[in-house]
């Protein structure tokens, strides 16, 4: 981490030399400094990381050590209480509780296990509860069947899991059979929550998260204001019933999550109870639910119950969920807060497609869940405020590797439509849209469980189908607009057939015309009664789903009407729709105040101590780096137009060692020079010399008349690709080229983006993250990055690392091209054949010393063997063997390298030619490969680089 946030900083220090991310160390920072200064700066380093590490000790929140126990517990289930089920648990307590400990129910997500939550049961033990988290009914090894949080079934399971938990020696009750009780849970887990806390008043508090509130809205939503049954959500609705309905593999029901003996599964609707595989079997395919099934729904639903609600909730929903949107947990705030019973909601920057969110989210979500368990259950703190909390992207982690978010809060919560509102004005005409036969080909918005994601895992699919959607749009905003809820706009539509299912959403569009939906959130909208001409149609207000965004100033906003979506069901008859979108598109905005997580807090003050010796050591480089330029001319006019110029070069280290001992050599424009050495000869030594990673004993090396010094602006005409690439694992390759471009500090129109995208030759894979890019692709965007604003001179340490040989051919083309023009490259390589063909000059190192330079062709030199086309090889062998020549070996299927041992050329053919084997072709060979043998000996090698 120290060396991460070292990099950071320093780059301000080092001019804007083209080298790799992770190339500069902080021992290679402080190398450069006189070894009394260099002792005294690292021996301060150490001790504020040590004071850096106390602090982090001191405020890291202490854990308790905890024990777990599994129990099979037997609860009474059903209608009348009258069917036992066995429950699949586990009970934490803490090891050094102090009499008897408050307790949390901890609910799982559809498709889960106890398993599933036990990072979460061990953090909460940790803070002095007893926690009891369980396998929900019809799910791992308990027994039942999956009813979808049935009042009768999973919520009075849960009432006589809080029987067990009263009667446990260890929890603290408020009376006798009323133990002192929090309910924690997502998704599946949260609903849980919701309806146990309105049908059982034990229930002291609950914190569910991304759940729902009405399952009729959830899987058949309707954006608009029609009394028409809404879209089916048929993307979603089959993962769900999947997660359950499908038969058990062989190895689920031999493992250790395997349901129960004599539980038997029905292939078509696996652990689902009877009525549930029906109700679903009957909406899938008809699209539209009969009473029956819309009475299932509603009452596997929290919003039945929420009027009973007396336990304090904390509502955590995600922004980032096409599953449950924000509209689900908007709809339990304001029932349970119509009862008076407190109420704080908080968004995060995650969900059902976006996972548990940046760590900063997560900080902030599991501080804001303990200070309320804390409060309201085990009675500790201030009361917690009713303040709305919420966070949208800000950027990226180096620190973490990690998305981070910025929180924000406002006093009161203000809903889906905000705490003010502001007015865009929408241009375009009416428009015809088609609908395919059943919605195929459909547009594609989102995928279950990838939502605002799916940009990134379906890079360059079309979202939208043209012909299909109608589009509306925005100018330029003048300012940027932080959107917190749900934007309206006003629609219009027109159909022969009198329906029509649309799907309406919101584009933000930058400069370039790039669009983006956030986290894939659509509005379905289902019309009925409509006329067959627009101008007789009503005006219809159409509520978008809620979103957490800032659109920036210069960007544009794209509505757009389409008849299709893949997460939806789409009429089966084809029809031609028009449709017209209002000019008003309403906005709500929420000022809110920024937080900081006080969960957070140690990684700012040791993040702020790590600084302050980065930036120490910054000021005494910069300090060196005027010394050495009061010390030194800055230009030797002579060299002023030369690449670089190497003179006496020497690298000696305190313990003795000798990388390099002695090297010179000049690098003109127009050249490509192979620096080439056995291991160990001293090229990587030379290499960190001339970039300025590590400070000569003896020497200089002279960039266009400037000698090499820490920050040296010279650098800036230099590019580099040495000790291989370095990037930032969660970035796309383009952003990582232009975050490195922009730590330069130099002009956007000077980096020719496009021409190093077409060397790396990466097509669309420098849009995704350089954390899945093979060892060749990071190679060829480092050579990118090294090429970014075309330097005039290129330093590169094997450049073909990871390359495959049509991308080795390609390379070799490319420096060929790229010393035109009066630029110069110098590359170091083991591929000898690959310098011979590529390189215009090449200098040999040696144990630290230069045994041959200049032109390939001169070191390469006369041959004593030659190379042979011939008619027929097997006789042009026999022939040759007889005349006494040293060696012959094959050269492709007519081709034979013959070391003639002097015997001379013309005797050679003429053999060969007397024998009856045509000879096509006769040529003096000798490979730069025999010449480097030569000069360094087969089994020469240094003593080792550094």
């Amino acid at each position: 981490m120290v060396h991460a946030i070292a990099r950071g900083l320093l780059r301000g220090f080092t001019g804007t030399a083209q080298t790799s991310a992770d190339t500069v160390s902080l021992m290679s920072w402080t190398s450069r400094l006189p070894r009394p200064t260099r002792r005294r700066v690292l021996a301060a380093s150490a001790v504020v990381v040590l004071l850096a590490g106390l602090v982090g000790w001191a405020v890291w929140p202490e854990r308790a050590s905890w024990t777990a126990q599994d129990e099979m517990i037997t609860v009474a289930s059903g209608p009348e209480g009258n069917e036992n089920v066995t429950l699949d648990a586990r009970l934490y307590l803490p090891r050094d509780r102090d009499g008897k400990v408050p307790a949390v129910l901890l609910a799982h997500g559809f498709g889960g296990t106890k398993e599933s939550v036990s990072d979460d049961a061990e953090s909460l033990a940790g803070r002095g509860y007893a926690v009891l988290t369980y396998t929900a009914e019809g799910f791992g090894r308990s027994g039942g069947q999956i009813h979808l949080n049935s009042p009768d079934h999973e919520i009075r399971d849960a009432q006589g899991l809080l029987d067990w938990l009263a009667a446990r020696p260890e929890i603290r009750t408020d009376a006798a059979g009323d133990p002192r009780v929090g309910v924690v849970g997502g998704s599946y887990g949260g609903a849980l929550a919701l309806m146990l806390a309105g049908q059982d008043p034990r229930v002291d508090a609950i914190v569910p998260s991304i759940t729902w509130n009405d399952l009729t809205n959830v899987f058949l939503p309707q954006s608009a204001d029609t009394p028409a049954t809404g879209v089916f959500k048929k993307g979603w609705a089959g993962v769900f019933f999947g997660n359950g309905g499908a038969a058990p593999s062989a190895t689920q029901l031999t493992g250790p999550s395997a349901p129960p003996t004599g539980i038997t599964v029905d292939p078509a609707c696996g652990r689902f109870a009877a009525d549930v595989c029906r109700a679903y079997l009957d909406v899938a395919t008809s699209g539209t639910p009969d009473q029956a099934t819309v009475d299932l729904l509603r009452r596997s639903s929290p919003a039945a119950t929420l009027s009973r609600i007396k336990a304090p909730t904390l509502l955590v929903q995600g922004a980032v969920d096409t599953l449950f949107p924000l509209s689900e947990a908007d709809a339990n705030a304001r029932a349970i807060a119509a009862t008076g019973t407190p109420v704080r909601v908080a968004w995060f920057t995650g969900g059902h497609d976006g996972g548990a969110g940046p760590q900063t989210d997560q900080d902030r979500v599991k501080f804001l869940t303990a200070q309320w368990l804390d409060h309201y259950v085990k009675g500790e703190g201030k009361t917690p405020s009713d303040d709305f909390t919420y966070s949208r992207v800000a950027g990226f982690s180096a620190l973490d590797r990690d998305l981070v978010t910025n929180g924000y809060s406002d006093d009161a919560y203000p809903g889906l439509g905000g705490t003010g509102t502001t007015s865009l004005s929408l241009q375009g005409p009416a428009q015809p849209i088609a609908n395919p036969p059943n919605g195929n080909p459909g547009a594609l918005s989102s995928l279950p469980g990838a939502g605002g994601r799916l940009s990134e895992l379906l890079s360059g699919v079309a979202a939208d189908i043209p012909g299909q959607h109608a589009t509306f749009e925005s100018g330029p905003v003048t300012k940027a607009i932080d959107i917190v809820g749900s934007p309206t706009v006003r629609l219009r539509a027109a159909s022969p057939t009198g329906e029509a299912t649309l799907f309406v959403k919101l584009y933000d569009v930058d400069q370039s015309g790039a669009e983006t939906l956030s986290a894939g959130l659509v509005a379905p909208v289902r019309l009925t009664d409509l006329p067959a001409t627009l101008e007789e149609s009503e005006v219809r207000t159409v509520r978008l789903p809620a979103i957490v965004r800032q659109i920036d100033a210069g960007h544009s906003v794209r509505v757009v009407v389409a008849t299709t979506d893949q997460a939806f069901l789409s009429p089966v008859q084809p029809a031609t729709y028009t449709v017209q979108v209002g000019t008003e598109l309403l906005l709500p905005t929420v000022v809110g105040e920024p937080i900081a997580n006080p969960q957070t807090i140690w990684r700012y003050v040791l993040a702020g101590l790590l600084a302050a010796i980065v930036l120490g050591l910054a000021v005494v480089l910069l300090v060196r780096r005027r010394r050495l330029r009061g010390q030194h001319t800055p230009t030797v006019p002579e060299h002023a137009d030369t690449p670089l110029v190497v003179q006496g070069l020497r690298k000696a280290y305190g313990d003795g060692f000798v990388a390099v001992e002695e090297i010179s050599f000049t690098v003109q424009r127009g050249q490509v020079v192979g620096l080439l050495g056995p291991n160990g000869a001293g090229k990587t030594t030379t290499l960190r010399v001339l970039m300025g990673l590590t400070m000569p004993t003896a020497g200089e090396a002279l960039v266009f008349g400037h000698k090499l010094v820490p920050g040296s602006p010279v650098l800036s005409r230099v590019g580099a690709l040495v000790e291989g690439p370095g990037f930032l694992p969660h970035l796309t390759g383009m952003e990582n080229l232009r975050a490195y471009w922009q730590a330069t500090g130099r002009p956007w129109e000077d980096a020719r983006f496009d021409e190093a995208l077409e060397i790396a030759g990466l097509g669309s894979s420098v849009h995704r993250r350089t954390k899945k890019y093979s060892h060749g692709m990071r190679q060829r965007l480092a050579i990118a990055q090294a090429m970014l604003g075309l330097p005039e001179l290129l330093v590169l340490d094997e450049p073909t690392d990871g390359l495959d040989p049509p991308q080795i051919a390609e390379m070799r083309r490319v420096l060929k091209r790229y010393a035109t023009d009066g630029r110069a490259v110098l590359v170091s390589s083991h591929l000898l054949a690959e310098v011979e063909q590529t390189c215009t000059h090449a200098v040999v190192v040696n144990k630290g010393r230069i045994v041959a330079s200049g032109p390939v062709d001169e070191i390469v030199g006369d041959s004593p063997s030659v190379q042979l086309e011939v008619s027929d090889v097997p006789a042009a062998e026999r022939v040759l063997g007889e005349l006494g020549v040293r060696s012959v070996l094959p050269d492709g299927p007519s081709g034979l390298i013959v070391d003639m041992n002097g015997t001379p050329r013309s005797e050679v053919v003429a053999s060969l030619v007397r024998a009856g084997v045509a000879v096509d072709r006769v040529v003096p060979r000798r490979r730069l490969e025999d010449a480097f043998l030569a000069l360094v000996g087969e089994n020469s090698r240094g003593s080792g680089d550094r």
